[in-house]
């Protein structure tokens, strides 16, 4: 097959050069997490074991003398957030650059995403003198954006590196979604508390330098990543208000919602978005090896599988990911990405299609290509 990719395109867009990943040390199990917090409730205990869940690496608040776990208040939450992100996220970072044989001086963009907290400054100052990276680099903070957030900041990071061939952009989602729990008996926040993980993860990005070819020394030099070919997206407005983390009332607290007919919405739209991505290209879907989507829940992944016509073999990182880690938010894809390499599947010429959808309600994608 020739595509319409196959024009200069694809030897001038900013290549994939490396992923990094951290979760916290310790890690849960569903039936853990239902002992220590002592619910008994059975449907709540049902939202627990039966999302394809296995464990959460998660900061769980301080127990008590008698066990019991300690309520958090909403600043002890915010420190949590803050310390967390920042650890999470330089731990993130670091891994990434090791597996690309970068140093932190090299890092000329900093992109950072967070949802699970407000922070000012953003992020990426705190890493910036976390990690002592040169305080001229350039920086963003996406904060807010939520599950798909991290498909909207690989766009930033993409087009300032295509302004900047030959120098590198790193990506960092840090998510302590521990930071963002309620603990109370209702339906609505034993959705959330069964379904989210802490983690983060990071993406280099360059375009090749100036007249072609890939650098002799630096970032980049040596690597064959996939090509960002194209990203598109969607807000579902009318379903704005399905995924939201607002301040609740009754908790004295931020608390996070989802709305049980989200993966119905996602379905819905999830083909109207791949078709827009691959619109020009003379791709089907068949023709896409790899798929990166979003762990956003059993029911998410069913509907993805459902309404694009894939197999659960095509999402087989997703699922794992889940299983391993619960949904972690903006870092996820970036999760089942890291899969996907550790697979050594991947052959020159293969195209993979990244996905990702949250509040908004929004579903974004990008084309890439090894």
């Amino acid at each position: 097959m020739t595509a319409a990719l196959d024009r200069p395109l694809t030897v001038t867009a900013p290549r994939i050069l490396g992923v990094g990943t951290a979760v916290p040390p310790e890690s849960y199990s569903q039936q853990d997490l239902l002992d220590l917090f002592g619910i008994t409730d059975p449907k709540v205990r049902s939202v627990f074991l039966m999302g394809a869940i296995e464990r959460r690496s998660l900061v769980l608040p301080p127990a008590a003398p008698d066990g019991t776990r300690i309520r958090e208040a909403q600043g002890d939450l915010l420190d949590k957030h803050k310390a967390w992100a920042v650890s999470l996220g330089a731990n993130a970072l670091v891994l990434c650059l090791k597996r690309i044989g970068a140093d932190l001086s090299e890092v000329a963009y900093l992109c950072c995403v967070t949802s699970t907290g407000f922070l000012t400054p953003g992020l990426s100052a705190l890493l910036i003198r976390e990690l002592g990276m040169d305080s001229h680099t350039g920086r963003a903070d996406i904060v807010g954006m939520g599950c798909n957030a991290g498909l909207n900041a690989l766009g930033v990071v993409r087009g300032w590196a295509a302004v900047n061939p030959g120098r590198l952009a790193v990506m960092v989602c840090a998510e302590a979604c521990s930071a963002a729990y309620t603990m109370d008996s209702t339906m609505r926040t034993a959705v959330v508390n069964s379904l989210f993980g802490d983690g983060a993860a990071a993406i280099a990005v360059m375009a090749d330098p100036a007249g072609g070819g890939q650098p002799e020394e630096g970032p980049g030099r040596g690597l064959d990543g996939p090509r960002i070919l194209k990203t598109a997206g969607v807000t579902i407005i009318d379903a704005i208000d399905a995924m939201r983390y607002d301040w609740d009332r009754d908790q004295g607290r931020f608390s996070f919602f989802l709305d049980p007919q989200i993966p119905y919405v996602v379905g819905a739209h999830a083909e109207s978005v791949i078709d827009r991505l691959l619109a020009g290209t003379s791709l089907r879907r068949g023709d896409v090896a790899h798929w990166l989507v979003h762990s956003g829940g059993k029911k998410v992944i069913d509907a993805v599988v459902v309404n694009l016509g894939l197999t659960r073999h095509d999402l087989r990182h997703t699922i794992t990911v889940l299983r391993d880690f619960g949904n972690v938010s903006s870092c996820s894809f970036i999760f089942s990405y890291d899969r996907l390499l550790q697979e050594g599947v991947v052959s020159a010429g293969d195209y993979g299609v990244l996905m990702a959808m949250g509040p908004g309600s929004a579903i974004e994608s990008a084309l890439i290509r090894w």
